[in-house]
């Protein structure tokens, strides 16, 4: 390297600096609030620090306790996990006449699988739990190579264990923050990592007064300070139209051409050149740029997730469920101490005695509060007495329960969503308020989901680019079973014509590249409750409907959490003659197969001719039944008829 090429490449690290610092400073300050006050909801929920510090001190030197009695991690529970039990799922769908709904639906198994092989569940539950206790978290998307080796790169969520290293774009107007055109990530690293990785870099923190506080600058220590630096730039593109109408960005078409022109695919003219954007990510020490990395896709690739947002003067606001229910915890804490402070202090109330009466073992007397004694002596007729008990505090423990009643009415939380017993009785009225809980809180459920659409957005526009070579995917469908793809590359694949009931090979191209698709996200129940939810409706059916057994019978066995279902839904569904699609086989199910579909249809109209049978006899009975009624009712009115005609005749006449 040259000593001109040494110094251009230093000016251009100091302009970059120079820009990373200014963008920085204006993330920083448009923050700043909003990071101090949810870095106090964060400690005071979670950490328990809810005295004031001033007050905390008075009453420990006094001996005074200081309880804290921490309500809020149960109500932040109460909202997290009612997301985790209906978690939000990625769908795509195909836009333009390219797209191919086939090849959505392994987009959909390629999302799900990348969720699934990268935790994606820890690093959604970690946001919303930061962005329900203190405003906002974050989770990121990377790639990068699989643990096996090799040159592929693998789609991955990431969480953020700390979302107060993320800075956003100030300028941000976007609900889910799709337009950051501008982030920040610090981090620390190990002084010998940092030299192993980059040799001959020296080692400086990236200086800023909000990162040099409390903690934060270590002279000498073993850790330096990075940062990574996101940027969204504006370039040209150069696209090329491909015989069949769509376009490609020329890197893409030209990593792909083999694979493009077996497919008969050719440019259809000259380049041409388009705005687009780009995004560039770039690593940071206080002296030097690091690294740079060209980002393959058009969004940067960290997602945060909000808890209540409000715009006040033009600057974003970010809140909890904690902010507003701080005061309510200190006052529940003040009032449970003072209650148990004055019945702790109850049995130390002072002896009471005329002067000198404890001259007589005065070290007795003073210790009497503190330790137990067999006697003590007193000087004077009388013996000291203490004052009586007045009583447990009434006024300080009603006014804890006020304050556990104001926690739930700011967060709108109540006992039924707690799971504690209160006022209502019946299960419709338990349900409701249970509901409204529900309704209360469901703003950050729904945050979450806008920020998952926003990370399949994202997995959308960056599949194209990191899976752009014919090579075999892993996919995950709805049940949770997982299956090789072949992508990006003909398959041939036999299928049987239904007419002429003949095998035929059919090419079929996956090709992850090519065609728009949309997206939409669901929040629903797991997997295993809609399985579950779903042999408890098919067992509700074969109920009602006996007839339906033979039909979703095999349904019905694979929903079973048993062991063997697998096998028993299989059986079942030879024996009715069907493939693992639930069509009928070709060709004809074989002899057994045939008599167990006889022997069945024989014990189905056995079964109804039986149920004919005893819906007569009941019927009977109830004939039989009424016709006992009738002439019992006959003989009591000819009864009642021959006792009226007696009544009336005249005595002495003959009536034989």
């Amino acid at each position: 390297m040259t000593e001109d090429t040494r110094e251009d490449e230093a000016r251009r690290d100091e302009r970059i600096l120079a820009q990373a610092r200014a963008d920085f400073a204006r993330a920083r300050e448009a923050g700043r609030e909003d990071r101090q006050a949810a870095a106090e909801d964060l400690r005071f929920a979670r950490l328990g620090e809810q005295w004031p510090e001033a007050i905390r001190r008075a009453r420990e030197l006094e001996g005074r306790p200081c309880l804290t009695l921490n309500r809020l991690p149960a109500f932040i529970r109460q909202v997290v996990n009612e997301a985790r039990q209906n978690r939000p799922a990625i769908t795509c769908h195909p836009v333009d006449s390219a797209a191919d709904p086939a090849t959505a639906e392994v987009l959909n198994g390629l999302i799900r699988n990348i969720e699934q092989s990268s935790d994606a569940d820890v690093a959604y539950d970690t946001a919303l739990d930061f962005a329900v206790t203190c405003g906002f978290g974050v989770f990121r998307i990377n790639a990068r190579a699989p643990e096996t080796g090799g040159e592929d790169l693998d789609l991955v969520i990431e969480r953020v264990a700390d979302p107060f290293t993320v800075y956003g774009d100030p300028d941000s107007l976007a609900a889910d923050s799709s337009d950051w055109d501008v982030a920040f990530v610090t981090r620390r690293m190990d002084r010998r990592a940092f030299a192993a990785r980059w040799p001959g870099a020296e080692a400086v923190d990236f200086e800023d007064e909000d990162l040099a506080g409390a903690g934060g600058r270590i002279e000498g220590g073993s850790q330096v300070r990075l940062v990574e630096f996101w940027r969204r730039e504006a370039v040209e593109r150069s696209l090329i139209t491909l015989t069949d109408g769509q376009e490609m960005e020329a890197e893409v078409f030209e990593a792909r051409r083999p694979f493009l022109e077996a497919a008969g695919l050719a440019p259809a003219g000259p380049p041409r050149t388009a705005p687009g954007v780009r995004v560039v990510q770039r690593i940071l020490s206080g002296a030097a740029v690091l690294e740079t990395v060209d980002w393959p896709g058009k969004f940067i690739p960290l997602v945060p997730v909000y808890g209540e947002e409000i715009r006040v003067d033009g600057r974003r606001r970010l809140r909890g469920l904690v902010r507003d229910a701080r005061d309510a915890q200190r006052m529940f804490n003040y009032w449970r101490t003072t209650s148990t402070e004055l019945v702790a202090l109850a049995p130390k109330a002072p002896f009471i005695g005329r002067k000198g009466a404890f001259d007589t073992d005065q070290a007795k007397w003073t210790t009497a509060n503190s330790q137990t004694h067999a006697f003590i002596e007193y000087d004077g007729p009388e013996p000291p007495h203490r004052q009586p008990f007045a009583g447990v505090p009434a006024g300080a423990l009603q006014e804890a329960l006020n304050a556990a009643d104001d926690l739930k009415s700011i967060m709108g939380l109540h006992d039924a969503s707690l799971g504690a017993r209160s006022n209502e009785t019946s299960g419709k009225a338990i349900l409701a308020r249970q509901r409204e809980g529900d309704v209360s809180t469901f703003h950050y459920i729904d945050n979450l989901s806008r920020a998952i659409r926003h990370a399949g957005r994202i997995l959308i526009d960056l599949i194209p680019q990191v899976y752009s070579v014919p090579r075999v995917v892993r996919i995950v469908g709805l049940d949770g079973e997982s299956e090789m793809k072949p992508v990006n590359q003909e398959i041939i694949t036999q299928e049987r014509d239904e007419q002429t009931d003949e095998l035929r090979e059919i090419a079929k191209i996956y090709d992850l590249t090519s065609g728009r698709y949309d997206l939409t996200v669901a929040a629903g129940p797991s997997f295993a409750s809609l399985r579950q939810e779903s042999a408890s409706q098919m067992i509700e059916l074969i109920r009602a409907y006996p007839d339906a057994a033979p039909v979703v019978g095999d349904l019905l066995v694979k929903n079973l959490d048993w062991p063997g279902a697998e096998e028993i839904a299989e059986r079942m569904r030879k024996a009715m003659g069907l493939n693992e699609d639930g069509e009928p086989q070709g060709g004809g199910a074989d002899p057994q197969t045939q008599q167990a579909q006889q022997a069945l249809q024989q014990m189905s109209a056995a079964l109804q001719e039986m149920q004919q049978r005893y819906r007569a006899l009941e019927q009977d009975k109830s004939l039989e039944a009424r016709k006992l009624e009738i002439d019992a009712f006959e003989a009591e009115t000819k009864r009642l008829s021959a006792q009226t005609r007696e009544t009336r005749l005249p005595a002495g006449v003959y009536t034989g």
